[in-house]
């Protein structure tokens, strides 16, 4: 399996359980890694036998924008199945991070991997 990867797609959302949170946009940021089959692609230098990166990350963004979530859990699991519904990929593993969200950390966040068959 090969894999295409978006690394820190930093985007404003509307996160968290607290009042205060539900009020202001913070900051998450998303990496991701898209499993595909990229030979063709490259034999052919045709876009259409792989994954258009910049497309997932519009999409990402989109879902991540318009949405408000109150955990991070829930944010990845949306997105995850949003790419799968929407891009033809075997397997994602995606890391989901609130910069500066606890006090002396860099990023606090969840890391989840799923295949199609999980999703």
């Amino acid at each position: 399996m090969d894999i295409v990867f978006i690394k820190e797609l930093c985007i404003e959302a509307i996160i968290g359980i607290y009042d205060w949170e539900r009020k202001i946009k913070q900051v998450v940021c998303i990496d991701l890694e898209l499993g595909t089959e990229i030979k063709q692609a490259s034999e052919s230098e045709n876009i259409d036998y792989t994954i258009d990166y910049k497309a997932v990350a519009k999409k990402v963004k989109a879902l991540v924008q318009e949405g408000e979530f109150f955990l991070i859990e829930t944010l990845a699991e949306e997105t995850i199945k949003m790419i799968f519904r929407d891009f033809n990929i075997t397997h994602v593993k995606g890391r989901f991070g609130k910069p500066g969200a606890v006090t002396g950390s860099k990023e606090v966040g969840v890391i989840i991997e799923r295949t199609r068959d999980d999703a």
